[in-house]
């Protein structure tokens, strides 16, 4: 399971704090599981069988972040109405990139865990999603419960084609090591959305002012870069300490 960052549009005086401590504290809980994930794949350390870790926490931690971006979202369209659209687009094309390239790499080095359509993929797609929903506020909450709940029903079901699978049809024998489709991704999205200007009214003035808490913003504001090193840096430090990945 990875999880991105998430551009929010937003000047240093418009960020809101909490927002990113969460977020900063959901990056370290998202670098400690995949790095268990990759040790355990190389065979470096014996992963055992738990129902809460290996499903139920990475879930919780896509959750949040998801939902996250959702509000943030919000609160960059009330900040920022004009471009909006155009600041998503090209946001989407940017994560499109990355995206295209993470399959690529999961291709050539783990063939038999490629990932077609994982976190950043998500959000590629539901760059160019959100300026259609986000002017809308009782219809994020009905449209992400039902978007939510058909997903329960998509993942309890295999079917024999494969063409809607960013969609949330599982084709039957699939294998990645990360899946995000929109069924039922974007409606935890859209519930962000619709919590956002909440979460903003709720949130804005609370500031942080210990050492620890800044570091968790930090790594809040600057998860994308996050996300896109973490993994290679195990990598690097495992071949140096003379494991043989590859």
């Amino acid at each position: 399971m990875s999880l991105p960052s998430e551009p929010e549009h937003l000047s240093k005086h418009e960020r809101i704090q909490a927002i990113d401590l969460v977020r900063g504290v959901d990056i370290v809980l998202m670098v400690l599981f995949n790095y268990s994930v990759t040790l355990s794949y190389f065979g470096i350390i014996q992963a055992q069988p738990d129902f809460l870790y290996w499903h139920v926490f990475p879930i919780s931690i896509a959750s949040i972040f998801i939902f996250l971006s959702g509000a943030a979202a919000r609160i960059s369209f009330e900040s920022h109405k004009e471009g909006f659209g155009k600041r998503y687009f090209t946001r989407g094309l940017k994560l499109l990139i990355f995206a295209v390239f993470i399959t690529l790499f999961t291709s050539i080095f783990v063939p038999e865990g490629t990932i077609y359509f994982g976190i950043l993929h998500f959000f590629a797609a539901s760059s160019f999603l959100v300026p259609l929903f986000i002017k809308y506020n009782r219809l994020n909450q009905v449209a992400g419960l039902s978007i939510v709940a058909a997903g329960f029903y998509l993942q309890q079901t295999e079917f024999n084609f494969s063409y809607l699978f960013w969609l949330g049809f599982m084709p039957r024998s699939f294998s990645t090591f990360d899946y995000f489709p929109l069924i039922p991704w974007l409606g935890v999205l859209l519930l962000g959305v619709y919590s956002g200007e909440y979460i903003a009214g709720r949130t804005a003035n609370i500031r942080f002012k210990n050492r620890l808490a800044g570091r968790f913003i930090f790594l809040g504001k600057n998860s994308l870069t996050v996300y896109l090193v973490h993994q290679p840096i195990l990598i690097i430090i495992l071949l140096a300490l003379g494991f043989r990945l590859f």
